[in-house]
């Protein structure tokens, strides 16, 4: 498919003023492909006297290109070229597009996928347009800054609803129509349909709605309260915040199958990943990241929707700010106040990893030249980097002022598109801060800094200097903490500075603190390294600090360490044996077992040494279930749990946990915790296809099939390993999340020797995969299928060669070459361990 470039858009939007959209959709043709008429209204600018002609195309990606006609006259549809069909010879003046096609349903979560659940049978569709996957729908003129009116019309079977971006009435005989929308691009429209169980409330005048699949409905009504009230939370709070009103016509929210995602910001109808629909028992972290999410999308519909990025190369307009708006408004208007300790520990690691590869680009990059470029900037860079970048740029310019430029901006550029550019104009219309400079210094650059503190002169009269590597302006706080008196263990704050970096000069601190924490609060975006003092008061004292957030500072420097190759990994387990048996805070634990498990023991340590991490692991986890067996503790518990059964490293007390159907002291076991305990099972060993046939016929579900081909994947044969290889990559039937599920049990450290003959076979295999299934499949063979577990110099060299010879798709050369920067640290790291 021919990627469309920054040059060919431009070009367009010169040419071309789009007006409106007239698209029907027939979903009764069959399981296969759905009928897409489209009727497009366009004008082409130029002289007023008719004389000159020019050339352009739209875009559509069909089963079949049935008939085409503009202005009235026929098309031959054999001039489709790949996805471009041209227009040529067109006038001056107003134009009108007919396109007929059949389209393609998707089983991969592009364009418009279709899945039928196995709890029931019934069926469901929706779509999924970002970034160029309109063309796989309807007929279009597909870039975001040709901004339209869109009616749609659908024809759905009996029984079922159609959900869409406006307020949707059933005119009779399964046909659907929605309200006419405001100005939007291309790949914001959406259709859902099928039998959804929907909730439904008002709020400020405007009809507000849940839906999801009929099998998920008993879980989706025990949390509506709970939805709605986050929603009304975050609607109200963004009333508040914002001068520019909620822009659409009605607000609904749909829980979809097999999601790539976490969710998608269409106006009016927001798709999430149905997994937020809770099956089995959660946490309050996960409940919050639902509310994030939530808090999240809704943003977009003020950055993204109401203004929208002119091109993909100011993606971080969205992103970012939704990023930043959602952990922010989270806190101020929902039960959920702790959300930037989660995203310290979990978030900002993402976007820390990413910026450290090769593949790093700025927040708000300079030469995105196509759609293909543009897809891969979707990463920890332009949401949890750009949202750093952000609570700086708020703790450096105030609140007010920071507001006080978003609305300049909406007031500016609403139901049109903007730039970088415009939205540092708004923002400089509302300070007298140098913002252009700043935007330089923090839109326009890569990499990460390294903050260190340097103390000097005698006890009494020390003097801080926080030293810089990099060349961004900084403003922090730095903690100064010191021994509690009481002697149990504690930290106590003595004073908090703020600081600019680079300083003008030292700043007097008196007595030498126990711990000093540069970026106490977690308001900037720098790599912190400690002095050695406070190292040996981290070391000792750590869970003593009192504040959960500046905990999360501490662990990500140490997590950094370790990555950085300063810090051995058996000491980063040490501490967290030490500390994390006294941690209250849930997002703490989770991140740092995550981390701790999934690349300290699977990852840093050699294999000899692993067995003794995961011992280690699995004594902390031990720990944590004592501590909680009064019941005051679920969610801790339940992290406890979940992270024994990773880290088991012999059956027996997981298994006897399986035949019970409960851990002693709770949680009684739910689907979710069996297929944990299941395919742990399988990796040892210790199960086979017989007790995953009976586990499924309990847990029938779509997550019950996702967790039959992990188990099945996850057995230590060699016939189950050729079974789940030729699934994935000699077959095109797995839908995106069977695929996932098998790729997730296929590698498996304890298996090494068994899979080893499949790692020099799984380069070819991915690019070939990838050119038949596309980006979505691409993104999954890479992050989910690439063989992680083998960290050594011969599957480092086998991946290089792949990147320099095989050519493959920029989806998977971007995940490729990010599997093996992170292959080549750990292999760093262990080096550097054995020094």
């Amino acid at each position: 498919m021919s990627v469309l470039t920054r040059d060919e858009a431009q070009t367009r939007s010169r040419l071309l003023d789009v007006h409106h959209y007239a698209i029907d959709l027939d979903l009764t043709r069959g399981d296969e492909t759905f009928d897409s008429r489209t009727v497009i209204r366009f004008t082409v600018r130029g002289d007023t006297d008719g004389t000159d002609t020019t050339d352009t195309f739209v875009e559509v990606k069909p089963a079949e290109l049935r008939a085409v006609t503009l202005d009235g006259q026929p098309l031959d549809p054999a001039g489709l070229d790949e996805n471009r069909l041209a227009l040529k010879g067109l006038t001056p003046g107003e134009h009108e597009l007919r396109v007929d096609a059949a389209m393609r349903y998707s089983s991969t979560g592009e364009g418009m996928h279709r899945f039928t659940d196995p709890a029931d049978g019934e069926t469901y569709v929706y779509t999924q347009l970002f970034l160029d996957d309109v063309q796989r729908v309807y007929a279009a003129f597909d870039q975001p800054d040709l901004k339209a009116v869109f009616d749609l019309t659908v024809t759905a079977p009996e029984g079922w609803t159609v959900l869409a971006n406006g307020i949707t009435e059933h005119t009779g005989d399964g046909h659907w129509k929605a309200a006419t929308t405001p100005l939007i691009s291309t790949y914001l429209v959406a259709v859902a349909a099928g039998p959804w169980h929907s909730v439904r409330t008002e709020h400020r005048g405007l009809p507000f709605g849940i839906h999801c699949r009929r099998s998920l409905a008993p879980h989706l009504d025990v949390d509506a309260d709970e939805l709605f009230e986050v929603t009304r939370g975050c609607f109200d709070r963004y009333h508040e915040k914002f001068t520019e009103p909620y822009p659409f016509d009605s607000y609904d929210q749909a829980f979809v199958p097999e999601f790539n995602a976490g969710a998608m910001e269409n106006p009016g109808l927001v798709t999430f990943r149905d997994e937020f629909v809770f099956r089995s028992a959660v946490t309050e972290t996960q409940r919050q990241t639902r509310a994030m999410v939530i808090a999240h999308e809704m943003a977009h519909m003020w950055f993204g929707d109401l203004v929208t990025l002119r091109w993909w190369d100011d993606i971080w307009l969205n992103e970012s700010f939704a990023e930043y708006m959602g952990y922010q408004t989270t806190a101020e208007a929902t039960r959920f106040t702790d959300t930037w300790t989660d995203f310290g520990v979990t978030r900002k690691a993402w976007g820390y990893d990413a910026d450290q590869r090769p593949s790093t680009h700025p927040v708000a990059p300079e030469n995105v030249e196509d759609t293909a470029s543009a897809l891969l900037n979707f990463d920890g860079i332009s949401y949890a980097k750009g949202a750093s970048a952000l609570r700086q740029l708020v703790a450096w310019l105030g609140e007010k002022d920071f507001l006080a430029g978003i609305n300049i901006h909406f007031e500016r550029h609403k139901f049109a598109n903007a730039s970088l550019a415009d939205f540092i104009d708004s923002l400089a219309a509302a300070t007298d801060r140098d913002v252009h400079a700043w935007a330089d210094a923090w839109l326009r650059t890569t990499g990460v800094d390294t903050l260190t503190p340097r103390v000097t002169g005698d006890n009494g009269t020390r003097a801080l200097t926080v030293a810089r590597t990099g060349e961004r302006p900084h403003r922090i706080a730095v903690g100064l903490y010191d021994q509690d008196p009481a002697g149990e263990g504690s930290l106590t704050p003595r004073e908090r500075l703020d600081i600019d970096v680079p300083q003008a000069e030292p700043r007097p601190i008196g007595k030498l603190p126990a711990l000093i924490v540069l970026n106490d609060g977690d308001l900037s975006y720098a790599k912190i390294r400690f002095d050695a003092e406070s190292f040996r008061t981290i070391r000792a004292g750590l869970s003593g600090l009192p504040d959960p957030l500046t905990r999360a500072v501490v662990w990500n420097a140490l997590r950094d360490a370790v990555r950085d190759g300063e810090l051995p990994a058996r000491t980063y387990l040490d501490i967290a044996r030490a500390h994390l048996p006294h941690e209250t805070d849930l997002a703490l634990v989770d991140g740092v077992l995550a981390f701790a498990a999934g690349q300290v023991a699977d990852r840093y340590v050699t294999p000899e040494e692993r067995p003794a991490a995961l011992t280690t692991l699995a004594e902390l986890c031990r720990d944590l279930i004592r501590r909680t067996e009064d019941g005051d503790h679920p969610g801790l518990r339940l992290i406890a749990v979940r992270h024994r059964i990773a880290t088991a490293a012999h059956p027996d007390t997981i298994a006897a946990w399986l035949a019970d159907g409960t851990v002693p002291g709770g949680p009684e076991l739910d689907p979710e915790l069996r297929w944990r305990i299941l395919t742990r099972l399988a990796v040892l060993g210790a199960t086979d296809e017989a007790a995953i046939a009976a586990e499924l016929e309990r847990d029938p579900s779509a997550t019950g099939q996702e967790g039959a081909v992990r188990c099945r994947a996850a057995l230590p044969d060699a016939e189950a390993k050729s079974r789940a290889w030729e699934a994935m990559f000699a077959s095109d039937d797995l839908s995106n999340y069977l695929f996932t599920a098998t790729a997730q049990g296929f590698w498996q450290p304890e298996q090494a020797d068994l899979v080893r003959d499949y790692v020099p076979r799984y380069y070819a295999a991915a690019v070939a995969l990838a050119a038949r299934r596309g980006p979505a499949i691409a993104d999954a063979a890479g992050r989910w299928a690439f063989p992680g577990h083998a960290v050594d110099a011969d599957n480092l060299r086998l991946g290089q060669e792949c990147l320099s010879d095989a050519a493959p798709i920029p989806a998977l050369r971007r995940k490729l070459a990010d599997q093996l920067d992170d292959l080549a640290r750990a292999l760093r790291v262990r080096a550097a361990d054995t020094d």
